[in-house]
């Protein structure tokens, strides 16, 4: 019999142990319970086992009771389901700006929120070593102070590192700078984590990758108001701030007219979803017309470019003269 000192305990060591090792496949038998229980020191009868399982079930908890082909108990439902941490494993192993070492220790961690059977189904298909991945270890640290330098409304200082290709044997080296910003929001984009923010010397919005920086420190001087640099008054609206910007490059917003063929329809709603108007295409039945306001800039040219003679833009003519341009410097490339 358990001391009344270790009920508490008792019922605890049985929530861990159900959540830990039981699953449909893996039921865990009132005497593996017993056993458990007795090797932390906890005495106790077999029938007390049912007693607590029924505790547990009525504090919430969904466990069943199998005969065949085992007899046991399992967890039935837990705070995330298999599919949805099969989820948040992928999206950490596919992010570049996680490191090699912080990506093993996620994963670790959200494999421990079911089952070791279902964990190890997990992380059969995790390869990690052959991704691309950033060697900056400061990462965690970084997001940390700049989260808290964001809600503070405080600036932050940091040195940025860029690659650049040089006239020496090693080609390419690493040009450090130091910065001062104010910090408006961390945005995941592109396989990349950027930080949303003002440089003291400019009345416009840029963005950082927070792989890049190094010793990123909270200032004690105050942030500069968003709405100084922005569209955005009350609040910063990263959602549509990112909906707007193509290769998180910055630009002016613009309303803009396309014609585009009806082969690369699900491309544009898979990138515009419903901000997009779109329209039949007066002059015949293999295009489309969209019209969008969105911020004029080169990752847009690029964006446009890799649909070859898809789209057509319409306006504005700056844009379209961009495009043309840019043709022309490809195409140039290739006669030479």
């Amino acid at each position: 019999m358990a001391k009344k000192g270790q009920t508490k305990l008792k019922l605890l060591f049985i929530k861990d142990y159900l959540e830990k090792y039981s699953d449909e496949s893996h039921p865990v038998s009132a005497e593996a319970l017993q056993t458990m229980l007795e090797n932390k020191g906890i005495e106790c009868e077999r029938k007390s086992i049912y007693s607590d399982i029924q505790t547990l079930r009525d504090y919430g908890m969904e466990i069943f009771r199998v005969r065949a082909p085992e007899n046991g108990y399992y967890l039935v439902s837990r705070e995330f389901e298999e599919p949805q941490l099969r989820l948040l494993i992928d999206a950490v192993q596919a992010a570049s700006f996680i490191t090699e070492k912080k990506t093993k220790e996620l994963i670790k961690k959200i494999a421990s929120l079911c089952s070791e059977g279902t964990a190890k189904q997990l992380t059969k298909q995790v390869y990690i070593e052959n991704r691309l991945k950033c060697s900056n270890e400061e990462i965690y640290y970084n997001i940390d102070v700049l989260n808290r330098a964001i809600r503070a409304r405080k600036k932050v200082e940091f040195i940025y590192c860029k690659r650049i290709v040089t006239d020496d044997a090693r080609a390419v080296k690493v040009r450090e700078r130091r910065h001062v910003v104010s910090p408006y929001a961390l945005i995941w984009s592109n396989d990349h984590y950027y930080l949303v923010c003002n440089n003291r010397k400019y009345d416009n919005l840029m963005h950082t990758r927070i792989d890049r920086m190094k010793k990123v420190e909270m200032l004690d001087e105050r942030a500069r108001p968003f709405s100084e640099v922005s569209q955005y008054k009350s609040y910063f609206d990263s959602a549509d701030y990112v909906s707007k910007l193509f290769n998180m490059f910055s630009g002016s917003l613009k309303q803009l007219d396309f014609i585009c063929d009806n082969s690369i329809l699900e491309e544009i709603l898979d990138r515009f979803g419903t901000g997009a108007l779109i329209t039949k295409n007066a002059e015949d039945n293999e295009h489309f017309r969209m019209r969008i306001k969105i911020v004029v800039s080169e990752g847009l040219v690029s964006w446009i470019m890799q649909f070859g003679n898809k789209i057509e833009v319409i306006e504005p003519l700056s844009l379209r003269e961009q495009v043309m341009e840019r043709a022309k410097e490809i195409l140039s490339v290739y006669e030479g």
